[in-house]
């Protein structure tokens, strides 16, 4: 028969939540944890776009980096999507909402790609209002 146990302090996730004593103090850590973690990267992302530090055309991959570390961030410290069991509805849900995200931009330029096409040129639109 398996007991439940408290975990030691460094047998936690970042983002797991246990619900035990002293679970207060490790939320209010990771919380703190994510929260100069997203700041170290949103300082370094103002810091990289105004200085020489890296080739000037490699700025924009650079800041992509950066960006998906952050996402990683929230993921992880904030919303609490982890490998666990417990969080696969969390990482369904934002599958989904993923899915919706993309059909929605894709499909706008979808849209507009094709309305661009079958679209009169400019100078053929102003003869026939004359």
């Amino acid at each position: 028969m398996r007991q439940e146990t408290e975990p030691a302090a460094g047998d936690i996730a970042p983002g797991d939540e246990f619900e035990g004593t002293g679970s207060f103090g490790a939320a209010v850590r990771s919380y703190l944890v994510g929260f100069a973690l997203a700041i170290a990267l949103t300082a370094a992302s103002f810091y990289l776009a105004g200085s020489t530090l890296v080739w000037g055309p490699s700025i924009p991959i650079a800041l992509s980096v950066l960006a998906i570390a952050q996402m990683g961030v929230h993921l992880v410290f904030f919303l609490h999507i982890t490998a666990g069991p417990d969080s696969v509805n969390n990482v369904m849900a934002l599958a989904f909402g993923l899915l919706i995200v993309m059909l929605l931009v894709f499909g706008s330029l979808w849209i507009m790609a094709n309305l661009n096409h079958v679209m009169l040129p400019m100078d053929q639109i102003m003869n026939m209002q004359r």
